[in-house]
């Protein structure tokens, strides 16, 4: 059952956001905020009185302390809740994703998306392993935005302040850094073969030794894994591996 904490300065869709909230069997307790400031207060209350806190959804466009400078603080949290995202500019998605939200609605909040919303904050606050969530990364494409699913990601390569996500459909470009998407899918298969990639485990199709060097086969694509990474990609290669398939001893 999830805690959460709605954060609105237009108290209409404050109410309307905390009302649908608390029609959902998934959510236990619903508590409000008009503001970012009074937010915080309220968070920083309940950790103190040792509350659980699962998640914040959360307008972006609010006076004084907005959504994101709100999400920057969380972050700092040293367990931050999960965040939701609900504004109605369609434009800021790349930039709340940035900040490792869980999933951003647009309004007016339709109930069934916001059911959707509260699956993936349930999955994402569930602990490690424990859920397969199949979350999305937006990336921007001639004005467009396109949301890739986690599912198709071979695997990931840091290009400065961006990460490089390839699939069998192409590559995109991300404003995100490669410690920060290692955190996020770190419960989901993700290996770090080197300092400056991450690989989906499910893609991997080969693992081999050439010259001294490991390599493996992902997707159609060939990668060297870093010696000081070698032991621990290994090991993890096996564990999916007895994980994924039947009969065989974990």
């Amino acid at each position: 059952m999830l805690r959460v904490l709605a954060v609105d300065d237009e108290v209409p869709a404050l109410e309307e956001l905390a009302y649908l909230l608390r029609q959902d069997a998934r959510v236990e307790h619903v508590s409000i905020a008009a503001n970012g400031v009074t937010a915080l207060q309220d968070m920083v209350q309940m950790i103190g009185a040792g509350e659980r806190l699962d998640g914040v959804f959360l307008d972006i466009r609010m006076p004084g302390l907005d959504g994101f400078d709100l999400a920057r603080l969380v972050g700092g949290f040293p367990s931050p809740p999960r965040l939701v995202f609900v504004t109605a500019h369609e434009e800021c998605a790349v930039q709340a994703f940035e900040l490792e939200a869980v999933d951003y609605l647009l309004k007016p909040v339709r109930a069934g998306r916001l059911a959707e919303a509260v699956r993936r904050l349930e999955a994402a606050s569930a602990p490690p392993g424990a859920n397969g969530a199949d979350d999305v990364i937006p990336v921007e494409l001639g004005g467009r935005t396109r949301f890739v699913p986690q599912q198709a990601v071979w695997f990931a390569e840091a290009k400065g302040d961006y990460v490089r996500l390839h699939t069998v459909d192409g590559s995109y470009l991300v404003r995100m850094s490669l410690a920060a998407l290692e955190r996020r899918w770190e419960s989901s298969g993700f290996i770090r073969v080197h300092r400056s990639t991450l690989v989906s485990a499910k893609h991997v199709s080969e693992l081999r030794y050439d010259g001294g060097r490991v390599l493996l086969t992902v997707g159609t694509e060939t990668l060297t894994v870093s010696r000081r990474h070698t032991r621990q990609v290994r090991e993890q290669l096996v564990r999916q591996f007895r994980a994924d398939t039947p009969g065989v001893p974990r």
